[in-house]
């Protein structure tokens, strides 16, 4: 068990609409700014302030005590944190797990993460809600407000911004990765051997990383995929030389809309490899399909986000991260609904009706849970092996 003292170092939060909080500061100090949102997970920060796909935002945890099991080497989603904050009501001074190698708090300080707790997370939460994402600054150093509040309202949107280009590996890589043995008591696989008449040699995956979260390339691998990673920058071209028998496109921070050359990729692609896309990938390939994409007023961001199957009339209880959806209106015939959010009744998944393509607005990989959409990889192993059988 590792035990932290408080912190008493004063730190300040403010939002362009004028509202300040106070309270203390936790993890690095300085300034920072982004676009304020919330997570309703009650666990798997570690796999949050790690998910590329929070660049740009300052994140804040409706979960009153955040840090409690710690931190560990392994659950990383990866190497570095991408997000611009984190705001929690109150920071676990006590870090008591067997797999913990230290204190939350000293992960974000050796990352440069600033930090913000003991402020109302209820009232924060409540206002983004009633106002939608607000944009924000966090600062140890800076504490007149008039001056923050200032500095919030100038700081930049997510809107028209490319963040992929902020979070995307620098060149071409090799998965060598496996999935935890924790995964063993969920009755995940650590490796399909294909067989008959349908049989695939080491079936090869190019994965587009847009923002990848490590636990998506440990899932495809467990597939018996053979996963090499690409810049999501890359060209159709690139991806056609490494011969592939499908193509992943991950999830990744922000608007989709400026990505033209991801979308341009995506529509060369289609129809020559199956595709499967998560999360800005599910947008990216709607964008691809001729569909709209519009942001959501405060996203959906948490663990218990419920979505209907609409082919199998279930429900499951999924992950999610995003702030930007694939709109329905002017939906382009090709593309047919298969999933839906039921909060909101947004688009939460499609497939092509004729090309081997199918995307989630979702995290089925998702590390901390819940894991009810797992058989998605599933399904795009049996599109890559039917796709390869004719």
């Amino acid at each position: 068990m590792q035990v932290e003292p408080k912190s008493i170092q004063v730190a300040k939060l403010a939002l362009e609409d004028g509202t300040v909080y106070q309270g203390l500061a936790f993890g690095a100090r300085g300034t920072t700014s982004g676009e304020v949102v919330f997570n309703t997970s009650m666990t798997g920060y570690q796999e949050i302030i790690t998910d590329p796909s929070y660049c740009g935002q300052i994140i804040t945890m409706t979960y009153p005590e955040i840090g409690n099991y710690g931190f560990n080497e392994e659950d990383l989603e990866r190497d570095c944190p991408a997000l611009a904050g984190f705001v929690v009501r109150n920071a676990s001074p006590v870090a008591s797990n067997y797999r913990s190698i230290g204190l939350l708090g000293e992960f974000l300080q050796r990352h440069g993460i600033i930090g913000i707790s003991d402020i109302d997370t209820r009232a924060l939460v409540r206002k983004i809600r009633t106002l939608g994402a607000l944009r924000g600054v966090i600062s140890t150093e800076l504490l007149d407000d008039a001056d923050l509040v200032q500095r919030a309202r100038t700081s930049p949107s997510l809107v028209g911004r490319d963040l992929v280009r902020e979070v995307i590996p620098s060149e071409r890589s090799d998965w060598n990765g496996r999935l935890h043995d924790l995964w063993d008591y969920s009755g995940e696989r650590q490796g399909v051997e294909f067989s008959g008449a349908d049989k695939i040699e080491a079936p090869h995956i190019v994965a587009l990383d847009f923002g990848m979260k490590w636990n998506i390339a440990r899932h495809l691998a467990s597939q018996g995929f053979r996963v090499t990673i690409l810049p999501g920058t890359s060209s159709a071209d690139d991806v056609l030389a490494l011969n592939p028998d499908g193509v992943f496109l991950s999830n990744g921070p922000g608007d989709p809309e400026p990505l033209t050359y991801a979308i341009a990729t995506i529509r060369q692609l289609l129809g020559k490899l199956p595709i499967f896309g998560i999360c800005l990938g599910h947008q990216l390939l709607g964008l691809a399909c001729g569909a709209k994409t519009f942001k959501l007023k405060f996203g959906h961001r948490g663990a218990n986000q419920p979505v209907l199957n609409l082919e199998t009339n279930k429900v499951e209880i999924t992950s999610q991260n995003h702030g930007f959806s694939v709109s329905d209106e002017g939906l382009p015939a090709d593309l047919l609904v298969t999933h839906r959010n039921l909060n909101d009744d947004t688009i939460a998944g499609f497939r092509h009706r004729s090309l081997p393509a199918f995307s989630v607005q979702y995290h089925p990989e998702a590390s901390a849970g819940p894991h009810d959409s797992q058989y998605l990889f599933d399904r795009f192993r049996e599109l890559v092996q039917q796709t390869a059988a004719v």
